[in-house]
C-alpha cells in the first residue's frame, strides 16, 4: 500500500513519521510552522525503545554516531549522597544498547538528512483540514491546497489539529512544574554521563555530550507562567549549596542560552489516535511529563508502528485501526507512569515525604533502577515487511 501523506509538524515525531512513510514508498511532505530550524530544546536521553524504533526507520546508526552512551550516573541528594546508581553496562547487556544522550539539534539534523530536502516546508501553519471527501484530505498550505491520502498530526502538545478532531477534549493542562535548561558553552570534566538530583520541589540533572559539553535542566514545582529577569542568576541562588558539578554547569552557561518552558500534559486520555484519514502522533496524541525520559521515545515508537502498519496491512482503514490499537494503550500507560514518577520525585515538597522517599530508594535492591528502566524501554518494534 502506498499513497500521499502530509505530516504537520517538523519535530522529532513528525520527522520520524515522514522517514517511515518515505521508507515504505509513500510520497510525503512535511510542514513546520517555525520559520527557522533553530532546533531548540537543549538535549535529551534516548532509551533502547527509541533507538530500536530509529533502527527500524534506518537512522539508528547515524543517531548513535552523534550521541554519547550513558554508562555512569544515577540519582543523588542535594548534598551529593547517592540514592540510586545507574549501571549502563548492565542495561546494554539486557537491551543490546545503553541509553544515549544527544543534542536535539543533532537528532533533528540526523532525521532531516534521511529525507529528501524538498519534502520539508517551513514557516507554514496548518490550522484546518477539509475532510469532506471520503477518499482524501485537503490540506490548506499557504496559498495552495494539498490533497493527501493521509494526514499525520504531529503538531505538538498544543496541537491545533487535535482540537479540530476532538473538539470536546479538554486539551493539555499545566503539570505543576516548570523547566529551565541549557547547553554549556564549553566542555566540562564530568565524573558521570548522566545525573539527577532531587531536592524539595526541585530536580537538577545533566547529560554529557560527545564534545564534552553538557545539557543541564532544572525542573521546579511552581505556579505556571512565572518568569525571572535573570534566570541564570536566579538558578545560581536557588541551587546554592547543591553538590558539584551543579555550580560548575551553571557557571559554564551563557545567560542567553537558558530556555524556560512550563510543562503541560494530556491528563485526559484521547478516545482514539485516529479520525478518518488523520492520525495523531507524538505529543499531539499523548503529551507526558518528562519524568521517565520517554516523551521522544514514545513518539519514535509511534512513527515506527505507523510505518509498519501501513506497510503490511491491506487497507488504510485497517492500518490506522492497528496503529491505534497498538499505540494508544501503551503510550497512555507510559504517560500515567511518568505522572506517578513525578509525584514521587521532584514534585515532593514536604521534608518528611522527601526523607521517606530517599530512605526507600537507598534501601531498594540494587537491580531496582534497572528493572524500572526495562519496564518501559524493553520494546520490540514491528517489522516494515510482510
Amino acid at each position: 500500500m502506498g499513497g500521499t501523506a502530509v505530516v504537520v509538524g517538523g519535530g522529532i515525531g513528525g520527522l520520524a513519521a515522514a522517514i517511515g512513510l518515505h521508507r515504505i514508498g509513500w510520497d510525503v511532505r512535511v510542514v513546520e510552522r517555525a520559520g527557522t530550524l533553530a532546533d531548540a530544546g537543549a538535549g535529551i536521553s534516548l532509551h533502547a525503545n527509541g533507538l530500536r524504533a530509529l533502527d527500524t526507520l534506518g537512522v539508528g546508526t547515524a543517531v548513535r554516531a552523534a550521541a554519547r552512551p550513558q554508562y555512569t550516573g544515577g540519582t543523588r541528594t542535594p548534598e551529593g549522597r547517592w540514592l540510586a546508581r545507574m549501571d549502563g553496562a548492565a542495561l546494554e547487556r539486557a537491551l543490546g544498547t545503553p541509553i544515549v544522550g544527544i543534542r536535539r539539534a543533532d537528532l533533528h539534523r540526523a532525521l532531516r538528512a534521511a529525507l529528501p530536502a524538498a519534502c520539508l516546508r517551513i514557516g507554514v501553519t496548518v490550522s484546518t483540514l477539509d475532510r469532506s471527501a471520503p477518499d482524501r484530505v485537503a490540506v490548506p498550505v499557504a496559498d495552495d491546497v494539498w490533497d493527501a491520502d493521509l494526514v499525520v498530526a504531529a503538531d505538538g502538545v498544543n496541537s491545533r489539529l487535535r482540537g479540530l478532531l476532538f473538539p470536546g477534549h479538554p486539551g493539555p493542562v499545566y503539570a505543576g512544574s516548570t523547566v529551565l535548561r541549557a547547553i554549556t558553552d564549553q566542555p566540562l570534566d564530568l565524573d558521570t554521563d548522566f545525573e539527577l538530583t532531587w531536592g524539595e520541589g526541585a530536580e537538577f540533572g545533566h547529560i554529557g555530550f560527545t564534545d564534552g559539553r553538557a545539557e543541564w535542566h532544572a525542573v521546579l514545582t511552581a505556579p505556571a507562567a512565572v518568569r525571572h529577569d535573570d534566570p541564570l542568576d536566579w538558578l545560581r541562588r536557588r541551587f546554592d549549596g547543591w553538590h558539584a558539578p551543579i555550580p560548575e554547569l551553571l557557571a559554564a552557561t551563557r545567560p542567553e542560552a537558558v530556555l524556560h518552558h512550563d510543562i503541560h500534559e494530556l491528563v485526559t486520555p484521547l478516545p482514539s489516535f485516529t479520525a478518518g484519514r488523520v492520525v495523531l502522533l507524538g505529543d499531539a496524541a499523548h503529551a507526558m511529563t518528562p519524568n521517565l525520559g520517554q516523551g521522544a521515545c514514545q513518539s519514535l515508537e509511534d512513527a515506527a508502528t505507523l510505518a509498519a502498519a501501513l506497510a503490511t496491512e491491506t487497507s488504510l482503514a485497517s492500518a490506522l485501526a492497528r496503529y491505534d490499537a497498538e499505540r494508544r494503550p501503551r503510550s497512555q500507560a507510559v504517560a500515567r507512569a511518568a505522572r506517578r514518577a513525578g509525584r514521587m520525585g521532584q514534585r515532593l515538597t514536604h521534608p518528611l515525604a522527601v526523607s521517606l522517599r530517599n530512605t526507600a530508594m537507598r534501601l531498594a535492591p540494587s537491580g531496582a533502577t534497572m528493572r524500572a528502566i526495562l519496564r518501559h524501554a524493553d520494546w520490540t518494534p514491528p517489522s516494515l515487511r510482510h
